[in-house]
């Protein structure tokens, strides 16, 4: 794969970590948001909630949704699934690192579901991907630490 340097830099420096947790992707009728909330942000991390006007999208631990969806109307659900976290604070100006990311895995058959925070990302892989996701973007990263002529 053709990087630019200071894409090589910062996948060398960064380290992927896979929680050793199941989880479950949940698409929430909108008018649910508040109750998703509530019942949620009483929860340990990692959860994720977003709301776009059509649906709340969670991410949560799959036997947190065990215990929580007979709360809930309606509702999609998706997993088991993994959680990827690439440990390195990026800048927000970077360019093209999930871009990079989904092409390594897009190589290997590997579907993601991209999260975002102010200073990570994260990708949510199928539990039976896991172990190929983790050994691609490893060797990703180790092929960026090498010296590139």
């Amino acid at each position: 794969m053709n990087l630019s340097e200071s894409m090589r830099r910062t996948l060398s420096e960064t380290v992927v970590k896979e929680r050793d947790e199941d989880y479950t992707i949940v698409s929430l009728r909108p008018d649910e948001e508040a109750k998703a909330k509530g019942l949620l942000g009483r929860l340990q991390p990692f959860n994720s909630i977003n709301y776009d006007g059509n649906e709340v999208s969670v991410v949560l631990v799959a036997s947190d949704w065990e215990r929580l969806r007979g709360e809930f109307n309606g509702f999609a659900e998706a997993g088991p699934y993994r959680l990827l976290t690439f440990d390195i604070v990026l800048d927000l100006s970077i360019v093209g690192f999930l871009s990079v990311v989904s092409t390594v895995l897009a190589e290997e058959g590997v579907s993601i579901f991209a999260l975002s925070t102010y200073l990570r990302d994260h990708i949510m892989v199928k539990k039976e991907d896991s172990r190929r996701a983790v050994t691609a973007l490893r060797s990703l990263i180790e092929e960026c630490k090498r010296p590139h002529a």
